[in-house]
């Protein structure tokens, strides 16, 4: 694990930590599980570009589905 993966997965972690809160206060599932998976998908991905790739279309997801 190198500064690059580390600062990523901070910032990753963060948007899905604000995603989890609010899906769980709001009662809406897309969040919510975007939120889980955001905090806990950066452990699991070793290359800089997957990470970024990944973690940036689970952040615009729940942009497009509102459930």
């Amino acid at each position: 694990m190198n500064a690059t993966q580390l600062f990523l997965g901070v910032i990753f972690s963060s948007i899905g930590l604000g995603y989890f809160l609010y899906g769980k206060k709001q009662k809406l599932t897309v969040p919510f599980v975007v939120g889980l998976v955001l905090m806990v998908f950066p452990y699991f991905i070793e290359s800089n570009v997957l990470l970024s790739g990944i973690g940036i279309l689970l952040s615009i997801i729940p942009y497009f589905l509102r459930f």
